[in-house]
């Protein structure tokens, strides 16, 4: 790989986000191995992933082999809601990742649904067989697994267009001010803490969340949440906002429970089968562990 020079653009800038923005073909858990590794140098001396980069400054770059990734059948346990010949629906637990990625690779959703099915989905890579859409790590509930590349597609034209309705379950912090309403602020990466999504900065991907109230509590309120769009912590960034956190939620304002775990379940999904367009309504059963939460807060 070519000697890569710092221009004055890149003065004050991070080594790790430097290499991030040249070289966007590696992810950048990829990129700080090989700084950890010592196979960066800048001026020929190894640094630091914060080190600073001044004009003029040679960033040399030794990558390691890539190994061929393709996710792997584990023997995990899965509660299947429903299944035919198109389509998979399962309820998540919370803990589980979806497929594998910042350096996981085991213990995945889709390490257990290779393990249950055969065949998958292809459209979404080796890493992604028969995912058309995705959960939080800490969230619950149902998910929509494609089993045929025709069925994949033809799920990945109904989220696109809306016409899936996906419908959560989520306990927020504080009472409620009104009994429903609609939240529609454009989500993006925050600048200054990358794990986390904002919705204050104006700018980003249309999302689009609307909320009734089911139940009140002394200090929390339980909400039916539907979501027009599919964005990255949509409903945690949206509630965020809105000045009532989901309980359990530390990363977006949430006091620490003792679950470890948002307060967040994928209740209810409906959409239309892909081979005879019949109309499919699936529900997940919500978790005991926040069924016993909710219930201590009473």
């Amino acid at each position: 790989m070519p000697l890569l020079t710092a221009g004055a653009d890149a003065a004050g800038v991070r080594l790790d986000h430097f290499l991030s923005a040249r070289l966007p073909e590696f992810s950048r858990s990829r990129l700080a191995g090989w700084i950890a590794d010592g196979r960066v140098t800048v001026n020929g001396a190894t640094v630091k992933p914060s080190a600073k980069l001044k004009p003029g400054d040679e960033v040399d770059v030794q990558p390691a082999e890539l190994k061929p990734l393709r996710a792997a059948a584990e023997e995990i346990p899965l509660e299947i809601l429903y299944e035919d010949a198109d389509v998979v629906a399962v309820n998540k637990p919370a803990g589980m990742v979806v497929h594998a990625g910042a350096g996981r690779h085991s213990g995945t959703l889709v390490n257990a649904l290779l393990h249950h099915f055969q065949s998958l989905s292809t459209v979404g890579g080796d890493l992604r067989p028969g995912i058309v859409h995705r959960l939080d790590k800490g969230t619950s509930g149902v998910m929509l697994v494609a089993r045929t590349d025709q069925a994949h597609r033809e799920l990945a034209r109904q989220f696109a267009s809306r016409e899936v309705k996906k419908t959560y379950l989520a306990l927020v912090q504080g009472q409620v001010r009104t009994e429903a309403g609609v939240i529609q602020s454009a989500i993006t990466r925050d600048p200054n803490r990358r794990t986390r999504m904002t919705a204050r900065l104006g700018e980003g991907r249309e999302a689009y969340t609307e909320f009734q109230v089911l139940e009140r509590l002394a200090r929390h309120t339980l909400l039916e949440v539907r979501i027009g769009t599919g964005r990255t912590h949509q409903i945690r960034v949206h509630l965020s906002q809105f000045g009532y956190p989901i309980a359990g939620d530390t990363l977006y304002g949430g006091a620490r429970a003792a679950e470890d775990r948002p307060w967040l379940h994928s209740w209810r999904i409906e959409f239309r089968s892909p081979t005879t367009g019949e109309p499919i309504r699936l529900e997940a059963p919500i978790p005991e562990e926040l069924e016993a939460w909710k219930g201590r807060l009473l």
